[in-house]
């Protein structure tokens, strides 16, 4: 008995804790690639919910590219960062010159 217990208590540790994070290619264009990095990101809470609550966030492909000083955009990937549906974190990744 003593075992199971133990087992329950790891395994709803181990659910608790779970997360997963996921990068996608969102597109690109002919322009070369630059060595500019710019990032914006934005966090949403209770994601599983259809009343999900995201205050000022702003995970636009503007905002990346004004942060890392891009003018020129080469790619645009999309990471996405999910705890248990509790926490969902937004982050658009550009890079160009």
């Amino acid at each position: 008995m003593k075992k199971l217990r133990n087992l329950l208590v790891v395994g709803g540790a181990a659910l608790f804790l779970a997360s997963c994070s996921m990068t996608m290619p969102i597109t690109a264009t002919s322009n070369a690639v630059g060595s500019k990095v710019g990032k914006s990101s934005g966090s949403c809470y209770l994601g599983a919910w259809p009343f999900g609550l995201c205050f000022g966030v702003d995970a636009s492909i503007q905002s990346a590219a004004k942060n890392g000083g891009i003018t020129e955009i080469s790619t645009v990937d999309m990471q996405m960062k999910n705890v248990l549906n509790l926490i969902v974190t937004y982050e658009t990744i550009v890079t160009g010159k």
